[in-house]
């Protein structure tokens, strides 16, 4: 059985579809969600469907001493970045080698890196006057948005759309496409 931590910063609905994605699953189960934000509603949904949830502030969170025997505690075997805004540890990187996965709401390498999330992404497609936009899932490494593409999928933009438009057409994307891509992947 393959057991998935969550990591969240926020409101949460990528991390709802993926344990509902997983809820009847023989092989993938949902053992923790944690966030590093006490007021991240992705909490609240985490409980509301039976998931433990855990809040590690980043001091903690950078404490491997924290950190990992958390993790071990679980019995986690696969990280799922889901609105994550923390930088990911090295030792974190290295105890879970090619098992933390990330979705970032561009088509990287384009629109990566700090202070590239959410809001910020979409602005910048926008401003950029982009024709399409779309998803990547990859694996977490100690660049910024630099691990190794796992898949990407795009979506069709218009120069009518806006930040928001352009929100709601990825928001499609990481909901059709990333439970999936996590289930052929681990």
């Amino acid at each position: 059985m393959k057991k998935l931590a969550i990591f969240v910063s926020g409101s949460g609905t990528n991390c709802e579809n993926i344990i509902r994605y997983f809820k009847d699953s023989t092989e993938v189960e949902t053992v923790l969600v944690l966030s590093n934000r006490a007021d991240a509603y992705a909490l609240v949904r985490a409980e509301r469907l039976g998931i433990p949830t855990e809040i590690v502030p980043k001091k903690e969170f950078m404490d491997e001493h924290v950190l990992l025997p958390l993790l071990a505690r679980y019995e986690v075997t696969h990280i799922i970045l889901a609105g994550f805004l923390l930088v990911v540890p090295p030792f974190l990187i290295e105890q879970y080698d090619h098992k933390i996965i990330n979705l970032h709401p561009a088509l990287l390498p384009k629109y990566g890196g700090r202070g590239m999330y959410g809001h910020h992404v979409h602005e910048a497609v926008k401003a950029a006057g982009e024709k399409e936009t779309g998803i990547t899932i990859h694996y977490v490494n100690e660049v910024c948005d630099g691990g190794d593409i796992i898949r990407q999928f795009s979506v069709a933009l218009t120069p009518d759309d806006t930040v928001e438009d352009i929100e709601a057409k990825i928001h499609v994307l990481e909901q059709s496409h990333f439970p999936q891509v996590i289930e052929e992947t681990i």
